[in-house]
């Protein structure tokens, strides 16, 4: 059964966080809010904890298009080619912010990200997911929460979030109500900015 922490956006207490990281670190699965909708995630650097995401969504890994998280731009070395700078400036004019944006993937992504040729990155402008990655030390790979309701494409009650997937995550953090318009998705693999879904974010 999942366990839910109440976590005050505003001033998420370092001792809650904690337990979220001692879950991260053990291969779990959690829900965390975002500054669009309510995402599952979990650590990028935990191959089973990954298969168990991809398990979750009802897709197989290798063609899993996890997003990473991350509370700054100092991992896109990391994660991604190199960018240029006119690329740079964009990314940081943007983030944090409602945006994922589709870069070309570095040789240096963890193993469950192998073969992929790109990389969906994530800043997002909300405390509980920056502090996560801050005090973890590593992004989290991320998956927005659906719905199977046609009209209503995004939960946003993290109560009904938990019911939903009690058995399924190990910790449903509640922020409050989420928002119900997901990231706007930039693909800047050819250099031009290219919107691939507009969402929340206005480029």
């Amino acid at each position: 059964m999942a366990t839910i922490i109440r976590i005050n956006p505003d001033n998420p207490q370092e001792r809650q966080l904690n337990q979220v990281i001692d879950v991260l670190n053990s291969g779990g699965i959690i829900i965390f809010p975002s500054d669009t909708v309510y995402a599952m995630g979990c650590n990028i650097h935990h191959p089973k904890a990954m298969k168990k995401l991809a398990d979750i969504k009802g897709i197989k890994l290798e063609k899993a298009k996890f997003s990473i998280v991350c509370n700054n731009l100092s991992h896109l070395s990391e994660f991604t080619k190199p960018i240029d700078s006119s690329i740079f400036r964009l990314l940081k004019q943007h983030l944090p912010g409602p945006f994922t944006f589709i870069l070309e993937a570095g040789k240096a992504l963890p193993a469950a990200y192998k073969g992929h040729k790109t990389i969906g990155i994530r800043v997002p402008d909300h405390s509980i997911p920056q502090k996560i990655v801050e005090l973890l030390g590593s992004p989290i790979a991320s998956t927005s929460i659906k719905d199977e309701d046609e009209i209503i494409e995004y939960t946003t009650d993290p109560e009904l979030i938990a019911e939903k997937f009690d058995k399924m995550v190990d910790i449903v953090i509640d922020a409050g109500y989420g928002g119900n318009i997901a990231s706007t998705v930039i693909d800047l693999t050819s250099g031009e900015p290219e919107i691939i879904r507009q969402g929340k974010g206005e480029l």
